[in-house]
Parts: C-alpha cells; sequence; structure tokens
C-alpha cells in the first residue's frame, strides 16, 4: 500500500469542524498583535514562541493544556485583532481547501479591556464574512459556554447565539 502524499490531501475538498479559534493563530500574527496591543508575552523570538503556544509531549493535566491559551487569548482582546484572527483562519482554511468551516470560541474570554460580547462576536463574523467573500468558502461559528463559569454567563452566550 502506498502513503498517502500531502499534496493529494490539500487537494481534497472538506469540511472542519469544531475548530478553535483561540488555537488557529498565526505565530506572526501573536507577534504582531501582541507588539501593537503592548501585551508582555513569553517569548518574543518566533521560534521560542512556537514552544510557549505549542503542547510538548504529554501534559499531566487539561489545565497544563489549557494554560497554552492564555497566550493567545492575551492577544484577542479587541474586536480587530478577533477580526483579523479570523480571516486569517478563513485564508488559511481555504488555502488547504476546506470548503466549510465552523469556528468555535467563547465571546466571554475576550472581556479583560471592556470588549462586549456582541462586539466580540461581530468582529469574529466580520472576519469570517470577508474570508467567505475573497477564499469562496463557507464559516459557521459555535459560540461555546465555559463549564467552571457561571449558569448565568451560559444563558447570557445562548441569548447572545440567538
Amino acid at each position: 500500500m502506498k502513503p498517502v502524499r500531502r499534496d493529494f490531501l490539500m487537494e481534497l475538498p472538506k469540511p472542519e469542524l469544531h475548530c478553535h479559534l483561540d488555537g488557529s493563530l498565526r505565530i506572526d500574527t501573536i507577534l504582531d498583535l501582541a507588539i501593537k496591543n503592548k501585551i508582555e508575552l513569553p517569548a518574543t523570538d518566533r521560534d521560542e514562541l512556537i514552544k510557549a503556544v505549542t503542547v510538548q509531549g504529554r501534559v499531566k493535566s487539561l489545565e497544563e493544556y489549557l494554560d497554552k491559551f492564555q497566550i493567545t487569548l492575551a492577544v484577542l482582546q479587541t474586536p480587530e485583532a478577533l477580526e483579523r484572527v479570523a480571516f486569517e483562519l478563513g485564508q488559511d482554511a481555504a488555502a488547504e481547501n476546506v470548503r466549510h468551516i465552523e469556528v468555535r470560541y467563547s465571546p466571554i474570554l475576550h472581556l479583560e479591556n471592556g470588549m462586549t460580547p456582541m462586539e466580540s462576536l461581530d468582529g469574529v463574523i466580520k472576519g469570517l464574512r470577508q474570508a467567505e467573500l475573497e477564499f469562496k468558502i463557507s464559516t459557521g461559528v459555535i459560540i461555546c459556554g465555559i463549564r467552571n463559569f457561571s449558569i448565568e454567563s451560559s444563558i447570557e452566550l445562548a441569548e447572545l447565539a440567538i
């Protein structure tokens, strides 16, 4: 049996479901957003930052794994940053011949600088809509509740989804 070639897989049309927005940032985008928004990162060297945001080997707990997201969440605290990252995610997906992508994220993780959940969602939707126009893909957003947050926050997110 011949191994499947990467270029063959890239040519296949496909969907991507349950894609984590805050886990899909380009390294150069993290660096750029950190500079623009004066955010301190654990590393400013590209290779060191890749190590900081990438799980290396086995992790001891879910918390250790999720800790990596603190870096990406730090640079996703403005509507403009969310719009840019959503657009780039659509662009990257289209480059892999993804025809439909469902992007999941929780607006309540992006409110540190006073952004509202609606402003957060608007930024993501605006970036995805631009990617749809430019790259001829379709997109959707999955709004996620966070299980260790309050019931009220989950209700607020459900209302936002509606």
